[in-house]
């Protein structure tokens, strides 16, 4: 955490904290943000997820870089910290189609497996700025549970 009260997340990777705590991450193209949030405990987190399961993985010793198991891994550790799964709300961004010669839809199946990972869990979508072909910076604040999402050429937005 920097001196801002911001706690940065790479790729593969999450952080969980309380209010008025933000987080954030940069360079959402095809890989996925997911929130998760509690509002009543305004405890939440966000996972930068790169590839959508870790069952299809021959590498699996980093479940932070899958859709599937990031969720998952998120939604635990913020029930360890006091939530209940039954009272996060998730919020979705990125899976951009950003290289148009490629034919393997990364971020579309990231984002196909966000929903049915959190479909599953019982986790409610709330909100999602996903697909097109650009990138997104987002800064999740854990006071309010909006997601400001920033790009270069489309302006920014909160949802």
């Amino acid at each position: 955490m920097t001196d801002s009260g911001i706690i940065i997340v790479g790729i593969g990777a999450c952080a969980l904290a309380r209010s008025p705590v933000k987080i954030k991450t940069f360079g959402l193209g095809s890989c996925v943000g997911i929130t998760l949030y509690d509002k009543r405990e305004r405890i939440g987190g966000l996972v930068h997820a790169m590839l959508p399961s870790i069952n299809h993985a021959r590498i699996k010793d980093n479940p932070l870089k899958y859709t599937d198991s990031g969720i998952e891994y998120l939604a635990d550790e913020i029930v360890k910290k006091g939530s209940y799964k039954k009272s996060l709300e998730a919020k979705l961004v990125g899976g951009a189609h950003m290289f148009e010669h490629r034919n393997m839809n990364i971020g579309e199946r990231n984002i196909e497996w966000a929903r049915n990972t959190l479909e599953r869990l019982e986790i409610p979508i709330v909100a999602e700025d996903t697909g097109k072909n650009y990138g997104r910076t987002v800064t999740f604040d854990t006071s309010t549970g909006n997601l400001l999402i920033r790009t270069i050429l489309k302006g920014d937005k909160i949802i």
